[in-house]
């Protein structure tokens, strides 16, 4: 069963400036690292005689040439935190992240000396970057950065290394995971869930105390807070850009309510109205997920008895054919090179971390990591034999394969058009991972790939994955915006936080919550400060990317079932839009693969159409919606 965690790719500069991706579920899902800067150069010279075109563009080169080398210094740092943590990396990777947010600050507000020049569209969009490129800014109060980075290297740590016990035994996230996953007892589950949440409440002092330096170096970088800092990324005002996100949600939202009717009803009929009931919310902890954001581990408990199946299941297919991690990932690999890609440098093989290692605490959420900006790319996971992590990888190398395309653009276009291609690349390729592939590849036979009968089962499946999975990724920082602007107080997080995930996800949790609860730090992209409306994009785009490559394809069948697993020239196409980066604005870039300028839901409505009409008559005479 698929379980998938929230992914991130990471930078060094960007490791520094947050302070690598996985998939939606978490036991993966890590985030992205802060891009690092360069060296605290003084480079006030450069406009002695006053502001020009010719000296941005000179303020640019030099900021470019600095923020590369920074990236390059402190990348291989924040990896050996990441993958040894100590309290020795833990204050290396505090002093890099100081370093390079002082460096990148001080070059932003730099900057702002060049606001009233009249710039060409390549230096604005690169003076536009440069300002808005910390996610986390330190203001230049002497020992700001310090602590800011000890903070956001602190929070990342306790939540790596938590644990909870139960029935005597220490547990870690992976293992309280897991049963969370597999576990049909609603009293266990309960224990476990609220067991995780134990190790966020002495996370929020340090988070209150963090937003308050970031509000005030987005101050100082002319925001008004960072809510706006963030939203200012996306080639448009920051206003149009939250309509933008209520627009893509208006055109998901009605599948995702039938979603939510169909299952409540099935986990009603298995646990009883005492456990579940028919109306209202679902029960957190009963969606085989840690954060009810990917409901794939629950499809056995609402999927029809006499629904054909598709016949055979993915982790046992693994297993079967002697699957270990190594060759996980050497099977994503040999997706993107069918597409013609080139193959993953021999460093990826001798430096990543593809298994949990046995001897030391590390971030186990999933991430790719691009440590020098040109070759050096790896992913650290903590990868298990199971169909979950079979997507994962095709989603992580998703994002090493897209920083190799773009590694020969200036320094600050070293990223996707917008945060969302990122996380869109990898998962648009988990699409064709259809039974026809699994058995080009040779995981089933041409006997186990399913007929039409199937698809509902199919696509019911893929929806517990990516259709349950829209809401939650609008909740995070629905709720994160309302911290970050002030209109959700300390005092009232954790009441905020599940306001929103009842809102839009239609879920409450397993009882009542304690006073000192800090709920949102229990996810990862909260504590490792990752912006996480890229990922409700991305599960836009990938669509849309899937549509785009099939039509290229000549695909004629059902959106569903189309691969383009082996085709070079949709890779061709694919590529040419990835080696661009950041260097145009995101809808010349989308155009560039799609023909469109706009991000669109409407690939997704088309690809689960049939699952809706199945829907929808399933859910007659039930009274649907949780308000």
């Amino acid at each position: 069963m698929k379980k998938r965690l929230i992914t991130a790719s990471a930078t060094a500069l960007g490791l520094a400036l947050l302070a690598g991706c996985a998939n939606k579920n978490e036991n993966l899902p890590p985030a992205e690292a802060p891009p690092p800067p360069a060296a605290d150069a003084d480079m006030s010279d450069v406009v002695e005689a006053g502001p020009t075109v010719a000296e941005a563009r000179a303020f640019l080169e030099r900021a470019d040439e600095e923020l590369g080398q920074m990236s390059k210094e402190v990348a291989p740092v924040f990896w050996e935190q990441a993958t040894n943590i100590t309290d020795e990396t833990n204050k290396a990777a505090a002093d890099a992240g100081a370093r390079a947010t002082k460096l990148a600050v001080s070059l932003a507000n730099k900057s702002k000396q060049f606001k009233d020049v009249d710039l060409p569209p390549d230096l604005a969009r690169k003076m536009q970057r440069l300002q808005s490129g910390v996610t986390i800014p330190a203001p230049s109060t002497e020992g700001a950065a310090e602590e800011l980075s000890e903070i956001t290297t602190g929070l990342e740590a306790t939540y790596g290394t938590g644990t909870f016990a139960y029935e005597g035994e220490e547990l870690n996230l992976d293992q309280l995971s897991t049963i969370i996953e597999t576990s049909r007892d609603p009293e266990e589950l309960k224990t476990v869930w609220e067991g995780w949440r134990t190790i966020s409440p002495p996370m929020k002092d340090d988070y209150v105390r963090m937003v308050e330096i970031a509000n005030e170096g987005a101050n100082e970088l002319g925001y008004d807070n960072l809510k706006t800092m963030w939203l200012s990324k996306y080639d448009m005002p920051p206003e149009e850009m939250a309509s933008e996100v209520d627009r893509l949600w208006e055109q998901v939202s009605p599948l995702y309510e039938e979603l939510h009717c169909y299952v409540r009803a099935e986990l009603n009929e298995a646990y009883g109205d005492e456990v579940q009931p028919a109306t209202g919310p679902i029960r957190a902890d009963l969606l085989g997920n840690m954060w009810s954001q990917s409901w794939a581990n629950i499809y056995p408990v609402v999927v029809p008895e006499d629904l054909p199946g598709q016949g055979y299941d993915l982790t046992e297919e693994l297993q079967d054919a002697n699957y270990d991690a190594i060759k996980m990932v050497e099977t994503g690999e040999a997706f993107f090179t069918s597409l013609g890609f080139e193959p993953l440098p021999e460093t990826f093989w001798e430096r990543s971390m593809i298994v949990r290692p046995d001897d030391r605490e590390v971030v186990c959420h999933a991430s790719a990591w691009d440590v020098d900006d040109e070759e050096d790319v790896r992913i650290k996971m903590c990868t298990e034999v199971n169909a979950e992590d079979f997507y994962t990888v095709h989603h992580e190398l998703g994002h090493n394969f897209y920083q190799r395309a773009y590694k020969d653009v200036d320094y600050l276009y070293k990223d996707g058009a917008h945060d969302g291609f990122h996380e869109a690349i990898g998962d648009f390729v988990s699409l064709s991972i259809t039974p026809v592939y699994l058995e080009e590849i040779g995981l089933i036979t041409e006997d186990q790939i399913p007929g039409e009968e199937a698809d509902i089962a199919l696509l019911l499946n893929t929806s517990l994955d990516k259709i349950a999975f829209l809401p939650f990724a609008l909740t995070v920082d629905s709720w994160r915006w309302d911290v970050l602007d002030g209109t959700t107080p300390p005092e009232d997080y954790n009441a905020s936080w599940w306001e929103k995930r009842t809102k839009y996800q239609g879920i409450v949790p397993p009882g009542p919550r304690p006073a000192n609860a800090f709920d949102p730090g229990a996810k990862y992209h909260i504590p490792g400060n990752t912006p996480y409306l890229r990922y409700f994009l991305s599960y836009i785009m990938q669509f849309q990317f899937h549509k785009a490559a099939c039509e290229q394809a000549g695909w004629e069948g059902p959106l569903h079932r189309c691969s383009i697993y082996g085709n070079e020239e949709v890779g061709s196409r694919f590529k040419a839009m990835l080696e661009m980066g950041a260097s145009e604005p995101w809808p010349d870039v989308l155009e560039t693969f799609t023909g469109t300028r706009e991000m669109d839901g409407s690939a997704i409505i088309e690809y689960f159409d049939p699952l809706m009409t199945w829907l929808e008559e399933e859910n007659q005479g039930r009274s649907c919606g949780w308000e």
